[in-house]
This record gives structure tokens, C-alpha cells and sequence, in this order.
């Protein structure tokens, strides 16, 4: 007989990341690299570990193959257990015909025989493209304690910034009144962080609704929500004082690199109760040459550094050659920097090389854009 899980937890991780191109070429959002040594996708499944959740759909459809081969059995997020782990959910054909994800809502409800398996008495909707720590526990519980039909997740940020986010208007017990998705005038600061805990029944009821209406574009921020809303449901504000950046730009996924970086780091990896797990490949300690000049950075396993290196993140296997300077800047794994040359405020995805003195990107204070280069691409 199986055991009923509490919760189970839906990760969507199938959106085609078109505002990260070029490093969403060939492999889907959640599996761009972060940090030098992770992945985005480890910070969702690191947490859904420490909060003791042991059952993840991961809702996958751009791009899959290098995610999947990522997660594989979850066995380095301790989500390799008998009944429940992380299991890859793509779109399939099914008796009555099959296609692909329509919206965010649709994918969840395409795969409602995976939460119905497992009989939760909620479940919790995540996305892939967030950069956090959190404890689902403690929403969890505050989620029970007031019989919350939906509890959404929220963040206070900058009223200017607003706009880019779903929208909460809440009561003085957090109640949600109100909830618009990018908002030309916001009404409030409180913006959804894409994280929901609904009772399971109350969750397929509506979705079910929402896939019968033609005119919905079956996505939670501007239909799902809105029409739990209309009908009177109990939706609170779980209100979260941690770190959390979306990192669905090549802007924010360079800040929030960089946030790595100082005493202390606006987000620090190594500290605190919880850690954030990954499956990175063991390599050689890094090597720093005599000439190696290293400020403010975050240096990975297996680098090989002689040139200088200040307020960047540096992954697994770059070389940086004497006399070149790296500032400002994420080099991904297998990045070649040759001698003499420069690399300032930029992204350089997997195997990028870069010629001897040959220059990329520019001072992020003289107003130069971020440069991004494509992984496996060449500066000659």
C-alpha cells in the first residue's frame, strides 16, 4: 500500500528562456549554470530537500536533454527515494490527443495523475528560474493555520520595479484582495515570487475550469489566480524576508552572480542551516601562479589562474593566462582567457575562448552593455 505524501511539489521548468539567449541555445533555463559550480535548478531542489519534501515533478518541454541528464535519479539532492523522488514530466500523447504546454497552468494540469498518484493534501507550484534559500515548511504550516484555499509567496520590492511582477493587495491579515499581473500602476510593492501552495482539490477544481475556457491562456498569474479571487477563495500573502532574484534576464543573472561576491555577499552559498547541493564533477584543487592576481572574486575547483582576476565568478576548468585581466564578469566552465587579454562586465558561456590580447566587453561604468558570448564561440 502506498503512503499518502503531504505535499507534493510541481516545478516548472519547460519555458524557452528566449531573454537568456544565447545561453538558452541548446539547454533550458533551469540548467544555465550559476555560481561557477551550480546550476539554477539546484536552489529549487536543494530546497524542497530541506524542507522535506521528497516528491518533484519537474515540468520540462524547450530543450530538455541536458536538464534531464542533470537531475537523472535526484540521488545528489536526496530525491532518490522508492516512493516519490523528482521525475521528469514532459508533454505526452495521451487517448483523447496530446500538445504541448499551453501555459503554466496548463502543465500543471496535464500532469494531474502524477499529483493524483500520490494523494497530497496540497501541493506546491515552484519555478526554475529563481536564484533563493527558502524553508517551504514554515509557509506550509502558516498555510494550515489559517485554511488557506492558496498561499502565495511574496517578496517587498521597490514600487518603480513593481510592474515586472504579479501584484498583491492584501488586508490587514494578509489576505489577498487584489492580484494583477505586470501592472501598469501597482497599487502595492508585494510582489508574487512564483511559488503557491494550493489544497490539492481546490487546485485541480479550477484548473479543470481553466482548461474548459477557451479564452484563458492558462497561466496562474493572469487567469488561475485572478478567478480564485473572483469566487470569493481564501488566498493569503506568505511574506518572505530572505534573498531571492528572478533570473530570467542576462542582467539579473549577472547581478545576481555578483551578488555572490563581497564582505559579506548580498547572498552567501556557505552559510547558514541549509546547503545548496548539486551534481558538479569532482576537480583538481585551483591552481594561482606567481603572477596571479585574485580580488573580490570567487574562484572554482580546477581553474588555472596567472592573470588577474577581481570582482568576477569563475567556474570549474577556466584558464586565465598571464597578463590577462578579467573584471567585472561570470566565465563559465572550460573558458580560455589567453595572455594580455582583457574581459570586462560579460558572460562567457561553456568553452568560449578568447585570443591572446584580444578585448571583450567594456566598463560597466563608462556605460558599455553586457557581453555575452555563446557557449563554445572564439574572440581570435
Amino acid at each position: 500500500m502506498r503512503k499518502q505524501k503531504e505535499c507534493v511539489a510541481m516545478l516548472l521548468a519547460g519555458g524557452q528562456g528566449s531573454r537568456l539567449q544565447p545561453l538558452t541555445e541548446r539547454l533550458a533555463k533551469p540548467a544555465v549554470p550559476f555560481g561557477g559550480r551550480y546550476r539554477i535548478v539546484d536552489f529549487t531542489l536543494s530546497n524542497c530537500t530541506e524542507s522535506g519534501i521528497d516528491t518533484v515533478g519537474v515540468l520540462t518541454q524547450y530543450q530538455p536533454l541536458v536538464l534531464n541528464e542533470y537531475i537523472g535519479n535526484g540521488q545528489p539532492w536526496d530525491l532518490d527515494v522508492n516512493h516519490g523522488g523528482v521525475h521528469i514530466l514532459p508533454p505526452y500523447q495521451a487517448k483523447k490527443g496530446g500538445a504541448w504546454y499551453k501555459g503554466t497552468a496548463n502543465a500543471v494540469w496535464q500532469n494531474r495523475m502524477f499529483i493524483e498518484r500520490y494523494e497530497p493534501r496540497y501541493v506546491l507550484v515552484l519555478s526554475g528560474d529563481h536564484i533563493y534559500r527558502m524553508n517551504y515548511r514554515r509557509m506550509l504550516q502558516l498555510h494550515r493555520e489559517r485554511e488557506a484555499d492558496c498561499t502565495i509567496a511574496v517578496i517587498e520590492v521597490p514600487i518603480r520595479e513593481a510592474s515586472r511582477f504579479g501584484v498583491l493587495s492584501v488586508d490587514d491579515g494578509d489576505r489577498v484582495t487584489q492580484f494583477a499581473e505586470k501592472p501598469a500602476v501597482p497599487k502595492s510593492n508585494l510582489a508574487s515570487m512564483g511559488i503557491y501552495i494550493f489544497n490539492t482539490e481546490y487546485l485541480l477544481r479550477h484548473l479543470l475550469s481553466d482548461d474548459r475556457n477557451k479564452d484563458s491562456q492558462h497561466d496562474f498569474g493572469k487567469n488561475v489566480i485572478p478567478a480564485m479571487l473572483g469566487e470569493g477563495g481564501r488566498l493569503f500573502a506568505y511574506r518572505f524576508g530572505g534573498y531571492w532574484r528572478d533570473v530570467g534576464t542576462l542582467e539579473s543573472l549577472w547581478q545576481a552572480n555578483m551578488d555572490l561576491l563581497g564582505f559579506p555577499p548580498e547572498f552567501d552559498l556557505f552559510s547558514g542551516e541549509s546547503g545548496i547541493w548539486s551534481r558538479s564533477e569532482a576537480a583538481a584543487p585551483q591552481f594561482l601562479g606567481e603572477s596571479a592576481r585574485i580580488a573580490d572574486s570567487l574562484l572554482s575547483e580546477g581553474c588555472h589562474i596567472n592573470g588577474s582576476v577581481e570582482h568576477s565568478v569563475i567556474s570549474p576548468g577556466v584558464t586565465v593566462e598571464e597578463g590577462a585581466v578579467v573584471k567585472d564578469s561570470v566565465l563559465m566552465s572550460g573558458v580560455h582567457i589567453g595572455a594580455g587579454a582583457r574581459v570586462e562586465y560579460a558572460i562567457l558561456d561553456e568553452g568560449v575562448t578568447v585570443k591572446e590580447h584580444e578585448n571583450v566587453g567594456g566598463s560597466r561604468l563608462a556605460g558599455a552593455s553586457l557581453t555575452v558570448m555563446g557557449r563554445e564561440s572564439e574572440v581570435l
